[in-house]
């Protein structure tokens, strides 16, 4: 049997209640089960998953995470938005918490990167959807080496600010 999709994701994190913080104010998940000091399990908005994220408190000793500098682990989760309006509305949250670190145009996904409170890099992106997706498209990003920076602003005036994506790449059509 395939595997078909991403049921949830476990982060270990100094801070419970910062986590928690963090990731009901600025990305929205809602807190389904709380244990104060211990854990936290989250449901993205929209989800009807029982969880999409659970966090495990392992103290504030902890040191950062090395993946990708000096050892191997994830690099990243990457969330998705429907609208490029809410890219945006995130955009304003993750700068205003000093945890945006970058913004890239990768042709048929328009993408944030930010830290969490524990330096744990994850990805707030809005897919186009299938029907937006040209043959040219597909070939640029076949042979895109780098990403470019992201005009969020002009994707927006292009695409239209409420425009669904994802549509018929991340999830069915109608």
């Amino acid at each position: 049997m395939p595997v078909t999709r991403l049921n949830h994701a476990v982060l270990y994190v100094r801070d419970v209640e910062r986590t928690r913080e963090f990731y009901e104010n600025v990305l929205g998940f809602k807190t389904l089960i709380w244990a104060p000091g211990q854990a936290a399990f989250f449901q993205a908005p929209g989800s009807t998953n029982d969880h999409d994220l659970g966090t495990f408190q392992i103290g504030s000793g902890a040191g950062p995470s090395t993946a990708g500098r000096s050892t191997v682990g994830l690099y990243h989760l990457a969330w998705e938005v429907d609208t490029l309006a809410e890219l945006a509305r995130i955009r304003a949250l993750l700068t205003e918490r000093g945890a945006l670190t970058g913004a890239s145009d990768h042709i048929t996904t328009k993408a944030l990167y930010a830290r969490d409170p524990d330096g744990i890099e994850f990805e707030v992106s809005w897919l186009l959807s299938a029907d937006l997706i040209t043959d040219e498209m597909r070939a640029q990003t076949a042979t895109l080496a780098r990403p470019r920076p992201l005009d969020l602003e002009g994707e927006i005036v292009r695409y239209g600010a409420e425009t669904r994506g994802g549509v018929g790449v991340s999830m069915p059509v109608g």
